[in-house]
């Protein structure tokens, strides 16, 4: 679902004492009030109501974490704040309602939709006034954002084939922009000698150093130092550490700031300005309709409702993909702050118009989320007050079960935690393409004949994250009917002077394909001394790894293996044969998938 250099930014607070950074959890008690009040005042909801709203919310959430796939898109009810999932399958329908959720039959696929979006993406190259375009999952179609202002014939042009394709298009008179903002008091931080940037969400890494996530387009500079004051006064830590911990470009506008210095510490608890305060308790992906509030030192403390996600923003130095929409007013000097859904961190604050006048339209803000930057830089949020920081271990073992020509079916060894584990999120690369409270997961949506890197990480209550586990590449199958991935999951024994043999039962039809794709997840402790070879149904061999070599290599946990085969037929019973040849060895053969 898959960014640039610009002016600077500001959004959370950073006191003298600590970083001030906003949670996300269900509103259940008093310090929540404030929080009503906000979405009550700018949603214009009575308070009884707001809060119903995010208990319905907090509710949604959890079915949405269980279901076992996610179709053309979901998105939350406005009115009844049910999960709703579009889906193109009775069979996908009838699993999602299993689960909780309500379902809507479309006539466009997740793969149509991408299909689309990476055609519009395509022509939109260079086009004047072109700000922005994603996939709508309620409309089941890619909205286009115009800035009228702007347009050309090139515009026009581009507009016509747009809408050709099926593109549904939303003329806008302005155009989005990273936020900066001026140097004033508060609770900003300060990239260098620029103008003041806000802080997003404080966040640990795995050896428990300090960081604070914020904008990309605030950290663009290497080693910048950073400080809590004007005039370089009272220095936080230092800004992109090492050119590798700032993101403005396609991928993302995420920034990561290092808190080394004296004297700061961590804070969970959002700065409201004059409303009861938040305490982050977690985080969570945005979805469409979900109330939403940010924080920003220009603009305080503003809610909104998510009005699309995963879209992609055109700004003048280039354009941003994944970002999020809102409803909810920002200005210059908001960008980095922290958004929350509830009292779970959503997002980080990228830009919006220069105006809040009058306000309230559906893309006002943007906000990049926050699991993506998390998730690249392998941080922890911060919840704070000494609660639980202790984060879930790695999942391991993962494994493909079902590949079709667009899903993938995954499994994998559950993780454990010292509270308990309350769900994992399955990411394809960095984007996040599944979220599920057990430990299968079936991606849709794929393009046919196409390789994917996937992992998944762990989460708890308080919003802890495990590292990733090891990755995994998947192959989709060519998309010619029926599956041609076949698994066997077996554990064998890999013994000194010994051999085995691993069979899979293959059902696909017609010739197999030239090459085969062999995947084979072992563990041992010499790769060297291993002959592994493929046995056709024909009773061909195809040596994959042969032995040889005088210095012991362990095996790779996943080695991936492309086979040319000639003549043979994909039915049939193909074995993975693997030979010990020295002495002195241990290992296992965890489970072999073939794609014909």
């Amino acid at each position: 679902m898959r960014r640039r250099t610009v002016p600077v930014i500001a959004v959370l607070a950073l006191g003298i004492a600590g970083l001030g950074v906003p949670l996300a959890g269900s509103p259940a008690t008093a310090a929540d009030d404030g929080l009503i009040a906000s979405i009550s005042r700018d949603l214009k909801m009575s308070r009884a109501d707001a809060r119903a709203a995010l208990d319905r919310q907090d509710a949604a959430q959890r079915i949405v974490e269980r279901l076992p796939e996610r179709g053309a898109g979901v998105w939350l009810d406005e009115k009844t704040g049910a999960v709703v999932v579009a889906v193109t399958d009775p069979a996908a329908a009838s699993r999602i309602r299993a689960a909780g959720a309500e379902t809507r039959m479309v006539s466009r696929s997740r793969a149509d939709l991408n299909g689309l979006v990476k055609k519009i993406s395509d022509l939109a190259d260079n086009v004047p006034g072109v700000i922005g375009w994603g996939i709508d999952p309620e409309g089941n179609d890619v909205l286009v954002r115009v800035d009228t202002t702007r347009t050309t014939t090139a515009t026009r042009a581009f507009l016509v084939r747009a809408k050709a394709l099926g593109a549904r298009v939303r003329e806008l008179a302005g155009s989005p922009s990273p936020q900066g903002g001026e140097i004033r008091p508060g609770n900003p931080w300060f990239p260098g000698t620029l103008g003041n940037c806000s802080i997003g969400f404080p966040a640990l890494d795995s050896s428990g150093g300090k960081h604070f996530l914020t904008a990309g387009h605030c950290t663009t500079q290497r080693d910048q130092p950073a400080y809590g004051a004007a005039g370089q006064q009272n220095r936080i830590g230092t800004s992109n550490t090492g050119g590798t911990r700032s993101v403005f470009a396609r991928e993302g506008d995420m920034g990561v700031v290092a808190v080394t210095e004296p004297g700061w510490t961590l804070s969970a608890s959002v700065n409201t300005y004059g409303s009861a305060p938040v305490t982050v308790t977690g985080s969570t992906e945005p979805f469409v309709n979900q109330i939403v509030c940010h924080s920003g030192v220009t603009t305080g403390w503003q809610c909104g409702r998510v009005t699309s996600v995963n879209q992609t923003i055109n700004y003048a130095s280039g354009p941003i993909d994944g970002v999020s929409f809102t409803t909810a007013c920002s200005l210059p000097g908001d960008s980095g702050g922290a958004w929350l859904a509830g009292n779970k961190a959503v997002g980080l604050h990228s830009g919006g118009y220069s105006s809040c006048s009058p306000g309230n339209l559906p893309d006002q803000s943007l906000f990049q989320p926050v699991n993506e930057a998390l998730h690249k830089w392998n941080l922890t949020l911060y919840t704070g007050g000494g609660g639980d920081t202790q984060p879930p271990s790695v999942p391991t073992n993962l494994r493909t079960t079902s590949v079709t020509s667009t899903s993938v079916s995954l499994a994998w060894t559950a993780s454990t935690d010292n509270v308990g584990v309350t769900g994992y999120d399955v990411y394809r690369g960095t984007t996040l393409a599944a979220s599920t409270s057990g430990t299968t997961a079936t991606l849709t949506g794929l393009t046919p004949a196409t390789s994917y890197q996937l992992t998944v990480r762990a989460r708890d209550a308080a919003g802890n994250v495990s590292a990733a586990s090891g990755s995994l590449t998947v192959r989709t199958a060519d998309g010619s009917g029926g599956t041609r991935t076949f698994n066997n999951n077996t554990d064998f024994p890999i013994r000194d002077y010994q051999y085995l043999y691993s069979p899979i039962s293959s059902t696909a039809t017609g010739a197999a394909n030239s090459p085969v794709r062999v995947e084979v997840t072992a563990q041992h402790t010499c790769i060297e001394d291993l002959d592994i070879y493929l046995l056709s149904p024909s009773g061909r061999w195809y040596a994959l790894h042969q032995y040889g070599g005088y210095v012991c290599h362990p095996f790779p946990g996943t080695a991936t293996y492309n086979v040319p085969v000639s003549g043979e037929q994909a039915a049939g019973t193909w074995n993975l044969w693997i030979r010990d040849s020295g002495p002195g060895d241990t290992g296992v053969l965890d489970r072999w998938s073939i794609t014909v």
